[in-house]
């Protein structure tokens, strides 16, 4: 007898999705939920519906926009705390990798870090791509044979599309790097303005070859693995035990793997030690959050705020 597989439909899952908004909703209206300003930022750009939060030829100066003008704003017109130790980032995927980019890039400006599932914080592993060392992004040759890359797996490993089927799908969707999709996006936050208005490519569209000469820009510039490694000396004691990164270890789109590289620089720091966390998760794919609810990570924020923040501090704010 055939066993009948079940899997939930879109009423399950709008279902699901309404309990969890409830749940958080009752936590966050209780009198026992730290009292917290909940800020999500909206940046799109014409390339993205997300800016990634940095200063960028091709997007704008988004970063000075959010440090100088937003949060100060929010700061003046609410009830906040302006100072870094109260600033906490979050986000996962595009907000993983501008969570984490923003408290890099402004190590004494946000007081932490939790980020999830960030998109890729090394290029040597630009999903699966090295860009640095590689000359294609669609195949990779071994005498006479031209294997695929894969750009997406499920958590089994089955592939689901190629590194060239998803640049080409993109290709199609618009000229000029316009396909609102990752791709046409990262390339434009990553790289340098190009001589027509628009990005320059690290990838030849109809080839897939990779330029050197554009990866090394994004290795100066945004390969956020490399910036921590240069400037160590100078931002690590800024750093030090504000950076939290979980992730799937069967990530959708290989992210996992620039998350190794940055752990294994970080766990080589002194003067001082990184003093922050990475957790993995078993067989988890893309977009894994950990093992707690929303409450339970915006409590566990308030809980390191509480921690973290200088003693002489009155915490009002804070319920046990």
């Amino acid at each position: 007898m055939e066993r009948a597989e079940t899997k939930p439909d879109a009423t399950d899952r709008e279902k699901t999705r309404a309990r969890r908004q409830e749940e958080f909703a009752k936590a966050w209206q209780s009198g026992s939920f730290p009292r917290m300003l909940f800020v999500t930022f909206q940046h799109p750009t014409p390339y993205y519906d997300d800016s990634y939060a940095i200063d960028s030829p091709n997007m704008g100066p988004y970063g000075r926009a959010i440090t100088q003008e937003l949060i100060p704003y929010i700061e003046k017109h609410f009830r906040a705390i302006p100072q870094p130790w109260a600033r906490i980032l979050s986000g996962g995927s595009t907000g993983g990798w501008e969570s984490l980019a923003l408290q890099i890039f402004y190590p004494d400006y946000f007081g932490g870090t939790f980020s999830y599932c960030p998109d890729p914080v090394d290029f040597h592993y630009f999903e699966l791509v090295n860009i640095y060392e590689w000359d294609n992004a669609w195949y990779r040759k071994d005498d006479w044979r031209k294997t695929p890359i894969s750009g997406q797996r499920q958590p089994d490993g089955l592939v689901l599309s190629t590194m060239r089927e998803q640049l080409k799908y993109e290709q199609a969707m618009g000229p000029g790097g316009r396909s609102g999709e990752d791709w046409d996006c990262w390339q434009a936050v990553y790289g340098p303005l190009g001589a027509d208005g628009y990005f320059q490519p690290v990838f030849d569209p109809a080839t897939g070859a990779i330029d050197h000469g554009v990866a090394s820009y994004w290795k100066e510039h945004t390969d956020l693995n490399a910036y921590l490694q240069r400037n160590w000396n100078e931002i690590g004691p800024k750093l030090a035990g504000k950076i939290h990164i979980w992730t799937g270890d069967m990530d959708t789109y290989y992210l996992n793997n620039a998350v190794y590289l940055l752990e294994d620089y970080l766990k080589t720091t002194t003067a001082p030690p990184w003093g922050g966390s990475i957790t993995y998760g078993p067989r988890e794919p893309h977009c894994w959050t950990g093992p707690f609810s929303l409450e339970e990570r915006l409590k566990m924020m308030a809980g390191y705020v509480a921690a973290t923040a200088p003693r002489d501090v009155d915490r009002p704010w804070w319920r046990e």
